[in-house]
């Protein structure tokens, strides 16, 4: 299965909070998506670089409020695009 980085930023959504600073593991969103870890950390790390996710040094991550934002415009397509490498 493939997973996009707007699967990964709706599941962070649902598993942590940016005003309440609630944050989740990589784990558990690897579970719910049902991918490889790799794949999601890949993703996570291009969220990061957009400011739509934050990881903090213990690996825990959560969404970030522009995160939310994005995903409260409701769009039918959302392209997140990694500012270094150009990738969506």
């Amino acid at each position: 299965m493939s997973v996009t980085r707007r699967d990964v930023l709706e599941e962070l959504d649902g598993q942590s909070d940016a005003s309440a600073g609630e944050r989740t593991s990589v784990e558990s969103l690897t579970d719910a998506l049902a991918v490889d870890e790799r794949t999601v950390r890949e993703q996570l790390g291009g969220l990061e670089s957009c400011e739509l996710a934050d990881i903090d040094a213990d690996g825990q991550v959560r969404i970030t409020v522009t995160g939310e934002e994005l995903l409260a415009l409701d769009l039918d397509e959302i392209i997140v695009v990694d500012p270094e490498s150009g990738r969506s």
